[in-house]
């Protein structure tokens, strides 16, 4: 697994909505999940993982399991973008 950090709507180091973005083969255990998002204590923390030719998103606050996260989704592409695609 490999984790990054993202500051999303901002060109600037240390500022805009922080997301931590968690690049992963399988998806991990959900009680892992949960303690990755809490130990990074942001207020989203993106999971993704390949799927065939499409990646799927899930998105985690230190409280659980969120439906959708804007930022942490523009995270998640950035990161795809940059690194992997």
């Amino acid at each position: 697994m490999k984790q990054y950090v993202v500051d999303a709507f901002t060109d600037t180091v240390f500022h805009g909505n922080q997301a931590a973005v968690c690049m992963t083969e399988q998806w991990p255990d959900e009680a892992l999940m949960m303690d990755i998002t809490g130990e990074n204590n942001f207020s989203e923390t993106a999971f993704t993982v390949r799927e065939g030719n499409k990646w799927r998103l899930r998105w985690f606050t230190p409280g659980g399991e969120i439906d959708l996260c804007g930022h942490a989704a523009l995270a998640v592409a950035y990161v795809l973008f940059r690194f992997y695609l």
